[in-house]
């Protein structure tokens, strides 16, 4: 009988070991600065943090010129590109890449 307490002694401080070992952090320093560096690039990559602050009028092109840019990107896709066949670009001309003909 008194082996019987003793397994089962060994086997609850073996299991608040175990317990133990997963409740507690490995890495309290890193916790405590999780996100740090995610925080400081979207800082250095923000030009104007106060931006949404100014209610002013966006400088730049009109609205005749911002609407031809528009529609000008937009033909772009009216058509898929042309495959150029990239294996043939500058075999056999005879050429050189200077422009001058190869003697």
């Amino acid at each position: 009988m008194p082996s019987l307490n003793y397994k089962n002694l060994i086997t609850a401080l073996a299991s608040l070991a175990i317990f133990n070992g997963c409740a507690m952090t490995q890495t309290p320093i890193l916790d405590e600065h999780f996100g740090e560096a995610v925080n400081a690039a979207v800082a250095k990559q923000t030009m104007n943090p106060e931006a949404s602050l100014n209610r002013d009028a966006a400088l730049g092109l009109g609205g005749k010129a911002s609407k031809a840019t528009v529609d000008r990107y937009h033909r772009t896709f009216e058509s898929p590109p042309t495959n150029t066949n990239v294996f043939n670009i500058g075999v056999g001309t005879g050429g050189s890449s200077s422009g001058t003909p190869v003697k």
